[in-house]
């Protein structure tokens, strides 16, 4: 049987420290991996059902073989492994700024993580997706000038921001930059976890569309559900 707690690693960071612990859920009865950033609970594989939603939702608004996908946040890798399960992806790069989160996957610290880096078509990358985007330079030397979906999961929301330097991004030159980065009839998909009005009307204004779409999942913790939300902006065709 599983410890009841245990920490597996701590790293210091520029954000503060990260760590993953693994503890035994006393209701589900299962291992559940939890990341912290200091005493902020990021995320834990309980609670998947939008991370994986951001991956398909956006896969079924895009057309063709041969997709190449970039991912702005690693996580637990379950957005990443869903895009993976489509067979139309050619390629998935996933951006992420914390050295710490690769390094779980890499070591097998937390599940699904050998699985991810052992898989061709992907490429986990240690940088800073905000910034990459804002000064327009590749995420790796060999990266795809544009691609088919681009995908985000790193702040709670829009007005939610884990850096202040990544609040830019959200407004209208910020995703201009990011649809500079996307193929016609692509898509820029969001993790939000509550609804943005105010980024929805500016997606709109800058993409050809954007629509958000409710996710809805059960909450143990609660006996009801939870929510989350996803946007999906499309460039013109």
């Amino acid at each position: 049987m599983s410890k009841l707690f245990e920490e597996l690693d701590r790293q210091t960071t520029p954000m503060g420290e990260i760590s993953v612990r693994r503890r035994l859920d006393p209701v589900l009865r299962v291992d559940v991996y939890e990341v912290k950033l200091g005493d902020e609970h990021l995320m834990s594989n309980v609670f998947t059902a939008a991370e994986i939603a951001l991956a398909d939702l956006a896969l079924d608004q895009v057309d063709g073989t041969d997709l190449d996908i970039v991912i702005g946040g690693l996580g637990l890798g379950y957005t990443a492994r869903a895009a993976l399960t489509d067979d139309r992806v050619w390629s998935v790069e996933v951006v992420e700024a914390l050295p710490a989160v690769v390094d779980w996957h890499r070591r097998g610290l937390v599940p699904g993580g050998t699985e991810l880096v052992g898989d061709p078509r992907c490429q986990l990358i240690e940088g800073d997706f905000f910034a990459h985007v804002a000064d327009g330079t590749p995420f790796r030397p060999d990266s795809p000038d544009r691609y088919d979906v681009v995908l985000l999961d790193v702040d709670h929301t829009p007005s939610h921001v884990l850096h202040p330097s990544h609040s830019a991004f959200y407004g209208s030159d910020g995703l201009r930059r990011v649809g500079e980065r996307i193929r016609p009839g692509g898509v820029f998909a969001l993790w939000s976890d509550q609804p943005d009005d105010t980024f929805l009307a500016t997606a709109r204004a800058v993409f050809a569309s954007c629509d958000a779409h409710e996710v809805r999942f059960p909450n143990h913790h609660t006996g009801g559900e939870a929510t989350n939300t996803i946007y999906l902006a499309r460039t013109a065709s």
